[in-house]
């Protein structure tokens, strides 16, 4: 896939001011460590991950959304108006029906020739939103699209520390499908897409690949509302499976981005810790290029890591220059992977 005339001309985050640390969970897991012999520190050892943030149980992931666009729209006020497509693109919604899109809308005040839908696929929305707005950008259906996802991680956390301190068949077996949901943190992100030609200093979108490998549906399965969440993870199986995926979109990938592995450009991938981001970074021949991480702090926040990881690294000193090319490595359970080649 290449894009021509597409260019991401704003972007906003929105962040829990509550944290928790590695440790603050292993503390209240303390009685199951105790009795499995589990050794303290494991969770931030195994996954590199100190710290994630969350708000409270609850929190509607329209809210979350709507503040994060609220942020973007004080970047330029008049966005507002010229939106004409929205997508909602977080793991979490607020219910089944409506979209939750719909209640964003409402939130934003957006005008009543604006479209809306939800696109949701796991760790992958904002990309796969990406994708759809800047073909319909292309097309000339739309002028303006509003990306958002609101990820809150707090209902599968406080439901799997629940279930791990009542499950009396809990062993170390078992406990592995569910140490997955320990790294998951919280966060909300925006973004705007219009034609590149209207905004000189966008970001603009070149191209990429997408592929799949659905066989590996059920290695990641969750389910619930913003008041209860559940998920059970082969984390093995699924990094394996993730990495071969990944290693074939990549090749995609370049050939349609034109690069190649001694170019000079940025590479930075799905937030899920510190093994994947290794395994993943080797497996691409990626470990020599310069990168950016956010998992250390806010753990892996669904759809909206990589897409915050992305403003984080705009948002630095010595972040990527004027004309230079950043590589977004997007992979999601179910599998699939959205590989996309970005211009500062």
């Amino acid at each position: 896939m290449n894009f021509h005339n597409v260019a991401i001309d704003g972007w906003a985050s929105y962040l829990p001011q509550k944290i928790v640390t590695s440790d603050d969970i292993e503390q209240r897991l303390s009685p199951v460590y105790d009795k499995l012999g589990l050794p303290y520190g494991r969770l931030e050892l195994m996954t590199g991950i100190k710290e994630r943030r969350h708000w409270d149980v609850g929190t509607t992931p329209s809210s979350l959304s709507s503040a994060a666009a609220e942020e973007l729209f004080k970047q330029n006020p008049a966005w507002r108006d010229e939106v004409d497509l929205l997508i909602h693109a977080s793991v979490c919604r607020d219910f089944l029906e409506p979209a939750t899109a719909s209640v964003v809308h409402e939130n934003l005040k957006l005008n009543p020739n604006c479209t809306f839908f939800d696109l949701s696929n796991a760790c992958l929305g904002v990309l796969n939103s990406i994708v759809v707005a800047a073909k319909m950008i292309e097309s000339g259906s739309i002028k303006r699209a509003l990306i958002v996802s609101g990820e809150n991680g707090a209902p599968l956390l406080e439901q799997t520390i629940s279930r791990i301190l009542n499950d009396e068949t809990i062993n170390r077996k078992n406990i592995k499908k569910l140490f997955a949901n320990l790294t998951i943190g919280s966060a909300a992100v925006a973004f705007t897409l219009t034609k590149a030609d209207l905004t000189p200093n966008g970001l603009k979108l070149l191209g990429g690949a997408s592929m799949v490998d659905s066989s590996a549906n059920h290695l990641c399965r969750g389910d619930g509302s913003p008041h209860s969440l559940t998920m059970e993870t082969d984390s093995e199986a699924l990094m394996k499976a993730g990495v071969a995926l990944a290693k074939s979109t990549w090749q995609q990938a370049k050939k349609n981005l034109g690069l190649k592995a001694t170019d000079s450009f940025w590479a930075i991938g799905h937030q899920v810790g510190s093994a994947h981001e290794a395994l993943t970074m080797n497996a691409l021949e990626l470990s020599q290029h310069p990168t950016h991480i956010t998992y250390p702090v806010l753990g892996n926040t669904g759809s909206a890591a990589l897409p915050i990881t992305l403003i984080d690294l705009l948002e630095k000193l010595d972040g990527p220059k004027v004309g230079e090319t950043i590589a977004l490595l997007g992979i999601g359970s179910g599998l699939s992977c959205v590989m996309l080649g970005v211009r500062r």
